[in-house]
């Protein structure tokens, strides 16, 4: 029996009966086949047969949402030599690095016969039957104006720079350029966050979604793999988010929203810190959801910046405290602020004995969380705050904070949150002393 035989015989069996039948295939067998996407394809990784102008896969990781993105690609620029398509990512860097170059991307899953070329130089993969495709940065809103094409893919776009409404620019200016060829179409895979831009896809018309979990593609990830990472993040935020694929919409009345939190992210930091500081709010017990512990910088530009979140789970004292005095090395903390109502000085000679040189501050907490957390959301709204990088434990917390003073995040208390608190409390709302002048 022929290859193309064979493959066309499996594909009429049911999944279930040819996931069977693919197992009985000699070594051999499997290799000639590997091509073949549709035999090897979970039903969410396939496009759907009716009318769709947008297909999202808004799914959690290890789905196989760059695969099906690629095999897409792949499909349309075999089929039809005067393809024109769009790939773009948050970087050049992204697009190249996993789009193109990944395990899952445009090269590795093509046959060598049909193998496009890529040129770097030109940011351009061509086929062998002239089909073409231009990498684009979604950090470049304007590179995409003027560009024509009649395919485009669109890779983790709630990754995006959504600073400015950039995002939202790069998409538009895709979408108006997506005008050659009878049908343009254009697919967006993204593990789901609650960013303007995908709420705002979600409404479009001609939309078609595929959602899906972790688990949908647990015949090609490794051994253990589903098991392990769902005993680690079970059914918490970042968990349903991160594997079940799901999009966790804002919590109203609380005090800082997800685009809040977009609107401020950098990539790295833009202004040389004047003053670092260590947050520090330490569990009540051995038995606490956490030790938090944010390092938090002021810029000479006056912003103030969250560098990292080394919060700790469930530690013994002698291990929150060495957390402490490594992010203070890492840092080169000019203070840790830590919460004293629960232990009092036993905090500071915990934090000392982990390193005696550690400048540390005990604060008391004498108003509750969701108060002091108040004015520090001012300074996001106001434009005083940046993070670097992302922090999705931290953030979920920081967006289950409710302005009447409960608390509706994830797990019981918000030790994150709060050491962020305590951090950027100390660098931007703290009064000092003014030196007195004495008049003659």
């Amino acid at each position: 029996m022929s290859r193309t035989d064979l493959a066309e015989d499996l594909l009429k069996l049911e999944p279930d009966e040819r996931k069977q039948e693919l197992k009985r295939l000699s070594h051999r067998q499997r290799r000639s086949l590997a091509r073949h996407w549709r035999l090897w394809a979970h039903a969410g990784q396939l496009p759907a047969a009716q009318r769709w102008h947008t297909w999202l896969i808004m799914a959690g990781r290890g789905f196989g949402k760059t695969r099906a993105g690629a095999e897409w690609v792949r499909a349309i620029a075999e089929a039809d030599r005067t393809a024109r398509i769009a790939l773009v990512a948050s970087t050049l860097g992204e697009a190249r690095r996993v789009m193109v170059e990944g395990p899952s991307g445009l090269l590795a899953i093509a046959s060598w016969r049909k193998r496009p070329v890529f040129e770097p130089s030109k940011r351009q993969l061509t086929w062998p039957g002239g089909a073409t495709a231009t990498l684009y940065s979604a950090a470049e809103p304007e590179s995409l104006r003027g560009p024509q094409h009649s395919h485009a893919w669109c890779d983790e776009i709630a990754k995006w720079d959504q600073a400015g409404g950039r995002a939202e620019s790069t998409w538009d200016n895709l979408l108006l350029g997506l005008r050659l060829g009878k049908a343009p179409r254009a697919v967006a895979t993204t593990t789901p966050r609650a960013v303007p831009l995908l709420k705002r896809l979600l409404r479009q018309p001609e939309l078609i979604v595929t959602r899906g979990t972790t688990a949908d593609n647990r015949d090609n990830l490794p051994p253990g793999f589903v098991r392990s990472v769902r005993a680690q993040f079970g059914r918490s935020l970042l968990g349903r988010q991160e594997l079940d694929g799901e999009l966790i919409e804002e919590i109203e009345g609380a005090l800082w929203s997800r685009a809040l939190l977009e609107d401020c992210r950098e990539d790295e930091v833009s202004s040389p810190p004047q003053r670092v500081v260590i947050g520090v709010d330490p569990p009540a017990s051995a038995e606490g959801d956490a030790c938090g512990i944010v390092a938090c910088a002021l810029g000479e530009d006056g912003i103030a910046r969250v560098l990292a979140d080394r919060s700790v789970r469930r530690p013994t004292p002698e291990r929150w405290a060495r957390a402490v005095a490594e992010a203070s090395r890492e840092w080169q903390a000019d203070r840790v602020v830590a919460e004293a109502n629960n232990g009092g000085e036993m905090v500071r000679s915990v934090l000392h004995a982990a390193d005696l040189a550690l400048p540390v501050r005990l604060v008391h907490a004498s108003r509750g969380k969701s108060a002091r957390a108040e004015p520090v959301a001012a300074l996001y709204e106001s434009g005083r705050v940046r993070h670097v990088g992302q922090m999705p434990l931290l953030e979920d917390e920081l967006c289950g904070l409710m302005a009447g003073g409960t608390y509706q995040g994830p797990g019981r208390s918000p030790d994150r949150a709060d050491a962020l608190v305590w951090a950027l409390s100390e660098l931007m709302l703290r009064r000092r002393a003014e030196p007195r002048v004495r008049l003659l």
